[in-house]
């Protein structure tokens, strides 16, 4: 006679095994960051379309095509669906506008890399304006501070502006270092990103400045 033990046992060893849900596979636009039914809630909906249809024809097809797009539109009057479109150029235009004028900003920026004599034979070097490029100040001066074995810190300046003050003459070091990382216009897979340079990706060699600060002598 079987025990009321071995019953439970062998009822549990009968139960089928529950296998593991796989996670869910997401895809997300490559121009808005959102996932591609979304697209239309950010401000470059046009865009997204562009790049939805190239990389992924199913999921336009499913989501912005013209049957898609009347199915959604079906129930709206044709007053609201005029005004929606009217909102969505403008939301689009003046992102647009704002992504040209943080370029024009970028463009006209100016870094200045200046070697500062501080006593005889002993310099500083600081650097100033790679924030409008992106440039997380704090992890270039660790970057330039690593590089050169030596002290790297962000102050502010004589005007309250921060830059990056690292010890020693690192000028043309410093140049040389934003110029590597941004060989080939500074994109992904640079020679840079395996040196860590990828902090300084980004920004305009072209608009690097090269200054000296000589001491001034005390009789002066």
């Amino acid at each position: 006679m079987a025990t009321a033990a071995t019953t439970t046992e062998d009822a549990i060893s009968t139960q089928p095994e529950k296998k593991a849900t796989p996670p869910v596979q997401m895809f997300y636009c490559g121009v808005c960051t959102f996932p591609p039914e979304y697209c239309e809630f950010g401000n470059s909906v046009s865009k997204c379309k562009e790049w939805l249809q190239t990389q992924r024809p199913d999921l336009y097809e499913k989501y912005y095509s013209d049957e898609a797009l009347k199915a959604k539109l079906g129930t709206i009057s044709q007053e609201a669906q005029n005004k929606l479109e009217e909102d969505t150029a403008k939301k689009e235009a003046k992102a647009e506008a704002k992504a040209d004028a943080a370029r024009k900003k970028k463009l006209a920026s100016q870094i200045i890399i200046k070697r500062i004599e501080r006593n005889k034979r002993k310099f500083v070097t600081s650097v100033r304006g790679l924030e409008a490029f992106g440039v997380d100040l704090k992890k270039a001066a660790k970057l330039f501070a690593q590089r050169f074995a030596t002290g790297g810190s962000v102050t502010k300046n004589a005007a309250g502006i921060d830059e990056i003050v690292v010890q020693g003459d690192v000028s043309q070091e410093i140049y040389d270092m934003i110029a590597e990382a941004n060989e080939g216009g500074g994109g992904d897979g640079g020679k840079g990103s395996k040196k860590g340079l990828d902090i300084l990706k980004g920004v305009l060699v072209d608009n690097i400045e090269m200054v000296e600060e000589k001491r001034k002598k005390e009789s002066e």
